[in-house]
């Protein structure tokens, strides 16, 4: 096991190289010394699960006054393939802390335990569009396993979060063509993150949010397993924010608020609702059946509020968790053998689960760039230097 564990660690470090020069000026919050629990992965992201890959098409055209159907556009989509390229459906479930948002094919997961579509993440507006498209390209590239003849059904995983303060989103700019170049260009490696594919035109914690992602690796002890968790964040008011345990949100308060024309007192002022939502995906090699993959998904919330979250009525917390493992487990015909660690194992995950979330969500405001849209609406990026003062103001940074 602990060979196994070195060569996937080789093989994830030569995809490293490989991106480096790509991603070398976003640095993440552990790279400058915020201090979070428990060992990541090389690559720190969902990617460090063997065989998963990511794809994302970003969307950013135009500048001014909204001028519906056509701009300015600040959106896009990101698309995780549990197993590439190739159709093998995993065991998966999911959990919805507060229902304000959509995930589409979720009824079938809980019915199934099996995840046997693509998962994409764009806005609200766009969620049809995606869906239809990722059925076209399933067809279209023969992902499925047919069950007569050339017949074949599926439900595509669609999720969302809302882009419409920064981007046209009524204009429906994420077409097929995206969709399609989101999942052919899907691959292993560094995953970008910030305001980038369906994380382009949200806003966290009164912040440029988007895509953010973290890894665990587990030890020996527990099993040598991998947890990845990919994140969409939108969510959050400012006062929240808590990183590492510091309330940098409230040393931040007055900093850098968001701009928005015409002035919105719901938005400007911070009300004591909370509005947007988070959409995480996690991944793991370990081998869990699907209601064992519930009870982590059940852990996730766990590590959204370590970060300032609630789960307020205006927030669509949606997660989906899937296992790599038991590659034999949708045979059709046959009986099939599958293996799964014990309840009493389990421990681990659940802790490595809070911590990789966490971490992925505050990778996303690190990650995350001043950007304008419609309306000259503006979100600022994290003012990184005065969150490295605040962490050392509470002795949590050197």
């Amino acid at each position: 096991m602990i060979k196994f564990t070195i060569l996937k660690q080789l093989i994830a470090f030569s995809f490293l190289l490989f991106s480096i020069s790509i991603f070398a000026q976003s640095k993440k919050a552990r790279d400058l010394g915020i201090p979070f629990s428990g060992t990541t992965g090389i690559l720190n992201a969902i990617t460090d699960v063997s065989g998963v890959t990511v794809g994302q098409v970003t969307l950013i055209s135009g500048e001014g006054a909204l001028v519906p159907d056509k701009g300015p556009v600040r959106t896009g989509v990101t698309a995780i393939l549990p197993r590439g390229k190739e159709f093998a459906p995993v065991y998966a479930n999911w959990y919805a802390l507060n229902g304000n948002g959509d995930m589409t094919g979720t009824h079938w997961i809980t019915e199934s335990g099996f995840l046997e579509t693509p998962i994409l993440i764009t806005n609200t507006g766009n969620v049809g569009t995606v869906r239809d498209a990722a059925w076209k390209w399933m067809n279209e590239r023969k992902y499925y396993k047919p069950f007569y003849k050339d017949h074949w059904y599926a439900y595509p995983v669609v999720a969302e979060t809302y882009d419409g303060m920064f981007n046209d989103i009524n204009g429906q700019h994420v077409q097929k063509d995206h969709v399609y170049q989101a999942l052919d260009n899907a691959k292993e490696g560094a995953v970008e993150e910030g305001g980038v594919g369906g994380g382009t035109g949200m806003m966290c914690f009164g912040f440029k949010g988007g895509i953010g992602t973290s890894s665990r690796i587990l030890n020996s002890g527990s099993g040598d397993y991998t947890v990845g968790v990919l994140v969409q964040s939108n969510f959050g008011r400012r006062v929240q924010l808590t990183i590492a345990g510091v309330p940098v949100g409230r040393e931040l308060l007055d900093t850098l608020r968001p701009v928005f024309d015409p002035p919105t007192g719901y938005l400007n002022n911070y009300p004591e609702s909370e509005t947007g939502s988070i959409i995480i995906i996690l991944a793991t090699d370990a081998p869990l059946l699907p209601e064992q993959l519930k009870r982590l998904a059940h852990r996730i919330p766990l590590g959204v509020g370590k970060t300032g979250g609630v789960g307020g009525n205006g927030s669509g917390d949606i997660f989906l968790v899937f296992s790599t493992a038991n590659k034999n487990a949708t045979g059709n015909e046959d009986v099939q053998q599958v293996a799964t660690i014990s309840n009493e194992q389990i421990d681990a995950l659940f802790e490595a689960t809070v911590q990789a979330t966490e971490e992925a969500i505050i990778n996303s405001l690190f990650a995350g760039k001043t950007m304008v849209g419609i309306n000259g609406n503006t979100v600022y990026g994290l003012p990184i230097n005065k969150v490295l003062a605040i962490m050392k103001k509470y002795n949590r940074l050197k």
